[in-house]
């Protein structure tokens, strides 16, 4: 039956109303996410960035170009941050990876019973909050009354510095942050580590390859785009490091654990040094892209 003039008439401005909608509705449904990330995202890193480009004199904010960001190459402390985190980068990093990699092998073992509860239990320093954990190692390293020093004194061992010499500093850093993280890096590689099909470790068996030659033959290039992974996001962490130092030395001894985050820190809100702060977030940004880029370049290639 054909429609009438009238009814017929109706019908399209409806049908191109329902288009409409039907063309709006996905960005109508986005809005509120893009809103959110503009917000709390855009607008923070564009104000940070026009701070960069003025400092604070008699309380008003004045312009002042590209001064902070120069003022960057002449400040010795901003060096010793960079410098004491590119030696947690490049000592602390690989040696939490390679026991995450050691441990995911040893968890996806068919010798091992109980493999879920192991899983869990290494797993669980991750759900650990950032502060509570620091707080707890400061207690456990304390010289004067740390357990640990208690431990050390049953079998004769002089109390150990752990927070108030800059070695052992370092060395309590970096003992943390391999607790709080390794088993988290060793549940991502663990699950890279259950995709590699069982019949290349029998092919590497049937060519003669031990249990060493198939680790390196086999596990190792199927790991590759896990340890590559696993590497960027240690590595932007580690860059961005503050909770840990801040909780454990604040920055000490002697400015032996200073990172940029808490130099960062330092600058915005106890010299309340907004624009400088921001220059140093945008040296650390620029730090972690080009960083991002080598690794990819060194061990996404053949991913």
């Amino acid at each position: 039956m054909t429609p009438s003039a009238p009814a017929a008439a109706v019908s399209r401005p409806a049908a191109r109303r329902r288009g409409r909608w039907g063309t709006a509705a996905p960005y109508l449904f986005v809005l509120p996410a893009v809103l959110l990330f503009a917000g709390f995202k855009l607008y923070p890193i564009a104000w940070s960035f026009l701070l960069s480009l003025h400092r604070t004199v008699g309380g008003t904010e004045t312009f002042v170009g590209a001064d902070n960001y120069l003022r960057l190459a002449d400040d010795p402390l901003f060096w010793t941050a960079l410098r004491n985190t590119g030696v947690i980068l490049v000592v602390q990093v690989p040696l939490m990876l390679a026991l995450a990699t050691g441990l995911a092998v040893a968890l996806d073992s068919t010798l091992l019973r109980g493999r879920p509860v192991f899983r869990l239990g290494f797993f669980l320093p991750m759900v650990t909050g950032l502060v509570a954990y620091g707080i707890v190692f400061s207690v456990l390293l304390n010289e004067e009354y740390g357990l640990v020093n208690w431990l050390l004194g049953l079998v004769g061992i002089d109390p150990v510095p752990w927070l108030t010499e800059g070695l052992w500093a370092r060395i309590s850093l970096g003992l943390a942050l391999t607790w709080h993280y390794t088993g988290y890096n060793a549940v991502i590689l663990l699950a890279r580590l259950q995709t590699i099909p069982r019949e290349l470790y029998d092919a590497a068996a049937v060519d003669g390859a031990g249990a060493l030659g198939a680790f390196r033959h086999v596990t190792l290039p199927g790991l590759r785009p896990a340890l590559l992974l696993t590497t960027v996001l240690s590595t932007i962490g580690t860059l961005q490091l503050f909770d840990e130092p801040f909780v454990l030395t604040g920055g000490g001894p002697d400015n032996a654990t200073l990172t940029i985050g808490v130099y960062l820190y330092q600058n915005a809100f106890k010299y309340f040094d907004f624009g400088y702060a921001s220059a140093v977030a945008y040296a650390l940004t620029v730090l972690v892209g080009v960083l991002g880029l080598i690794q990819f370049r060194l061990l996404g290639e053949k991913s």
